[in-house]
């Protein structure tokens, strides 16, 4: 029986996406979805190994299902990171240099690093190197 299967799922790629259709049809007893190949070929393995040895536990859908309701009562907070590639507002930026560490903290409009306002983090890194550097390069990391 195991090796029916496992030769049964190795066959998939080998189908084309009208028979493929067809499958999922008889072994899921409903239309086939209108994505592409690769999702029909996953499904379907996983539809032809639960019909032969069995779905999941009611145990294992019970956690699977609290889980669930948990994480869409779970608050969201906004993606920590800008269109332009940048933390957003409030974060503090924290480099070591020539043994002194030094912080810079993201504002809506600019820099802050010493109490002075800057309007890139390029022209931060240079207050503290007294050079050009790439201001995403030395204060996020990376080499110049």
């Amino acid at each position: 029986m195991t090796s029916d299967v496992l030769k049964r799922v190795a066959a998939l790629p080998e189908k084309s996406t009208d028979e493929l259709k067809e499958m999922w049809q008889n072994l899921c007893q409903s239309s086939a979805p209108p994505y592409n190949r690769t999702y029909l070929i996953r499904g379907l393995a996983y539809r032809i190994q639960e019909l032969a040895w069995g779905g999941l536990s009611e145990t294992t859908k019970a956690k699977l299902e609290a889980q669930a309701a948990e994480e869409k009562t779970m608050d969201r907070t906004p993606n920590p990171i800008r269109n332009d590639g940048l933390p957003v507002a409030g974060t503090r930026l924290v480099r070591e240099w020539k043994g002194v560490e030094h912080s810079c903290t993201v504002l809506d409009d600019g820099f802050e690093y010493q109490g002075r306002k800057f309007k890139s983090l390029s022209a931060a890194a240079r207050a503290v190197t007294g050079t050009r550097w790439n201001g995403k390069i030395f204060w996020l990391g990376g080499k110049k």
